[in-house]
């Protein structure tokens, strides 16, 4: 041995990174995050109708389901150890209006979903939104009076939603409008109705973001939707606004917070798991996932690879779970132990 090579043992010899990094076994002991089926919730879109599975061109892979499909993938979900869906609707345009009052209907096509899982699959957690952008003809995710969504009309109107969908077998109320206090609003109204056992997963950091393009065509809003929606929704520049947003939330009652989008936004995952201690989930949005999806199909990138290395990202940044629409092949993935 040289005098030189000697030297450099000596210095940084106690300082060998690669040390942990040898062998398979010794990375796998030291892993400090860790992906598993339990941190998955899956979205998923519904149609009206029987027997229709309808393929979303904007989003390789997913489809809108009608309620009997959606039961059969609820109880292959189920089957591969998911624990949760959360269900978004594509209901017909003639039930859209200015007010969204489709939400308001015990029948509707949220609620018989809802209903129809729930007895076919009772293991299975059930995530409904009450945002109007589904149910109304403008695209906006509450009531529009003028140029105005007007936030305490549209409370109202969420809340009398939640009691619908709680009434229907809703076990976590996911409220993304973003209407300033509506979750205290929400949960008083879910007590008052007897459904205090029903949890509230706040929305509490949903961002003006683009990445939400492939969704609005899953649920038909996207040529709808008049102006746009920076009034209601946060502007991507300001983190520390959006942890005030959230600790209102969590004031007013939130059993959960929700990041939205997910990866461009790993700084406040962290943020606010840090500063609350809630149960501090992601939502890979339909973007992020198209994406991946589009340069994994062009060879670009190893999609499978990608796919699982986002999810663990949202793990290493303090998250409890991920929906994304990738779940069901992550588990299956998973299962066989890739």
């Amino acid at each position: 041995m040289n005098d030189k090579t000697h030297l450099v043992d000596d210095v940084t010899g106690h300082r060998r990174m690669r040390r942990n990094r040898k062998a398979d076994w010794t990375r796998r002991l030291v892993q400090e995050s860790r992906l598993t089926v339990d941190d998955l919730i899956w979205p998923v879109f519904v149609v009206p109708g029987t027997g229709i599975t309808d393929p979303i061109p904007a989003m390789p892979g997913v489809n809108r389901m009608s309620v009997d499909r959606l039961v059969e993938a609820a109880r292959e979900a189920a089957d591969l150890g998911i624990p949760a869906i959360a269900t978004f609707p594509n209901i017909e345009m003639n039930l859209r209006d200015e007010t969204g009052s489709q939400v308001l209907e015990a029948n509707n096509l949220i609620n018989l979903a809802t209903a129809a899982v729930k007895k076919a699959v009772p293991n299975i957690g059930m995530i409904t939104d009450v945002a109007l952008d589904p149910f109304t003809s403008h695209g906006h995710d509450g009531i529009l009076r003028g140029n105005d969504i007007v936030n305490d009309e549209t409370v109202d109107h969420v809340v009398k939603a939640a009691i619908l969908q709680a009434d229907a077998g809703s076990d976590i109320i996911a409220p993304s409008e973003m209407m300033d206090g509506r979750i205290g609003a929400i949960r008083r109204g879910l007590d008052a109705a007897g459904h205090q056992n029903v949890g509230i997963m706040s929305y509490a950091t949903k961002f003006s973001s683009g990445f939400y393009g492939p969704y609005r065509e899953a649920i038909s809003t996207g040529g709808l939707l008049k102006g746009d929606k920076n009034s209601y929704y946060i502007n991507p520049a300001n983190g520390t606004e959006a942890v005030r947003d959230a600790a209102l939330d969590v004031e007013e009652g939130a059993d959960m917070l929700m990041v939205k989008p997910g990866l461009p936004y790993l700084d406040i995952c962290w943020r606010l798991k840090e500063a609350f201690g809630l149960p501090t989930f992601a939502y890979q949005v339909s973007g992020e996932y198209t994406q991946i999806k589009a340069a994994a199909m062009q060879g670009w990138i190893d999609g499978d690879r990608v796919m699982m290395e986002t999810l663990l990202c949202f793990k290493r940044a303090g998250c409890d779970g991920i929906l994304t629409y990738f779940a069901v092949e992550v588990a299956r993935a998973l299962a066989k132990g890739k």
